[in-house]
């Protein structure tokens, strides 16, 4: 997969860069109101802390982060000519923070003029981005897993944003909807046909070429995305049809479909050329520990739907996949990809003989475990703040604050450094 990179396509460093330095501070902030609101988001999922609360992770941390590395990767993984990416970054990268800003605090006012207006800016910001992206994507062939599976992360993607617009403007209207079936079936597209597929046919490219594993098996490659947006196609379907039955089967083909790669994602870990686990290594193992025990809740609801009774189900199953399992994942590849092209675009613009720093320098694997270390302490607090969340539900989110915070800090370092050897090599070279 690594053959067919064309890292000469990629585009200004400034058009990812914006996206992945926005997106800690969303986290910190997600952690700040879980720190101040305290038990009562634990209480119930309609609460307007708790809706505030997970669209701050899902859309100002993980959105932000998946379309800045969708910017960075078509162009050089499937060749995809984005036209103007900077511009196209200046135009949704506002859209998308200022949005995702109003529509929590239009959840928390419960406004209807904020979420109309949150509504609008992000709909147009990623309607603006879809449109980019699936210009230069769906032009090219679908010459490889990541391209294929990239294709579908866009379908998932307009899928989950005209559920959350029909929520939305039902809650803000008061619509008479199936508002229980349709969150779920919103959650599932967002966190599956986009977050998931797109994690997935990333993980195909960043994984070998980051932690030194042996390739993805081809066979596998190619069907885990088609399968994961087919299940959440069916599962569509089901709830439009009032079948249970066929929703709880879908819901059990995708916890399988997920293990399946989580496990086969752990398998090749252990098969590293590189003995020393780093940073990036680590948040993957806990991430996809944490997204086993997710879907391993998700197939026993599946086949015992009274288990989602239970006072700490739902709290527990949401923070092992969205904190256990996709913060870890994303936090581990911006790790890489961040000092990455920091590095690849100092090479780029220096003269022949010119030394260029290691990625290590730029952004040292002691920081970036020091923080981890945060982010799992974060994780066990809110684990255990699902079972007593009088006791522990603002320690955790002051935890999650930090972790979000520290991550920020460290990426912002990486880039200082950049900016700083950038600098001296232009000095070097004009005084040659």
């Amino acid at each position: 997969m690594q053959g067919g990179l064309s890292f000469d396509n990629a585009p200004p460093l400034a058009a990812p860069l914006r996206f992945f330095l926005t997106a800690p501070l969303f986290l910190a902030l997600a952690g700040l109101l879980l720190a101040v609101d305290g038990p009562g988001i634990f209480a119930s999922r309609w609460m307007p802390g708790t809706l505030a609360l997970v669209h701050l992770i899902t859309i100002g941390f993980m959105l932000q982060v998946m379309v800045g590395a969708l910017i960075q990767i078509m162009p050089v993984v499937a060749g995809a000519d984005l036209g103007r990416p900077l511009l196209i970054a200046r135009l949704v990268h506002p859209g998308l923070t200022l949005g995702t800003l109003l529509l929590a605090a239009g959840f928390l006012a419960g406004s209807p003029l904020l979420l109309h207006l949150a509504v609008v800016l992000l709909a147009l910001a990623i309607g603006i981005f879809l449109l980019a992206a699936a210009w230069g994507l769906l032009r090219q062939p679908s010459t490889s897993p990541t391209i294929r599976g990239l294709k579908l992360s866009l379908f998932g993607l307009a899928g989950v944003v005209g559920l959350g617009i029909t929520l939305a403007l039902g809650l803000a209207h008061g619509w008479s909807l199936p508002y229980g079936e349709l969150t779920n079936l919103h959650a599932g597209w967002g966190l599956g046909a986009w977050a998931g597929v797109l994690l997935l046919s990333i993980a195909y490219v960043v994984v070998p070429m980051f932690q030194l594993t042996p390739g993805y098996p081809a066979r596998p490659s190619w069907w885990f995305p088609q399968l994961f947006v087919a299940l959440l196609l069916l599962w569509a379907l089901a709830v439009g049809l009032g079948w249970p039955l066929l929703v709880r089967s879908c819901q059990l083909g995708l916890a399988i479909a997920g293990i399946a790669f989580a496990g086969l994602t752990l398998r090749l870990q252990l098969q590293r050329r590189r003995a020393r686990a780093d940073a990036t290594s680590r948040y993957w193992q806990v991430g996809l520990l944490a997204a086993m025990g997710a879907l391993a809740m998700l197939a026993a609801m599946a086949l015992w739907p009274p288990l989602a009774e239970f006072a700490a189900w739902t709290p527990l199953f949401a923070i092992l996949l969205i904190a256990g399992a996709f913060i870890s994942f994303i936090a581990g590849m911006m790790y890489k990809i961040v000092p990455f092209l920091a590095w690849l675009h100092l090479q780029h613009g220096i003269q022949v003989g010119v030394p260029v720093p290691n990625v290590n320098r730029l952004l040292p694997d002691q920081a970036m475990q020091r923080q981890l270390r945060a982010h799992v302490l974060a994780l066990l607090l809110l684990v255990l703040a699902a079972f007593l969340p009088e006791w522990l539900a603002r320690p955790a989110g002051a935890a999650l604050a930090v972790a979000g915070g520290w991550l920020w800090w460290n990426l912002l370092q990486a880039v200082l450094r950049y900016r700083e050897q950038a600098a001296a090599i232009v000095a070097r070279q004009q005084a040659a």
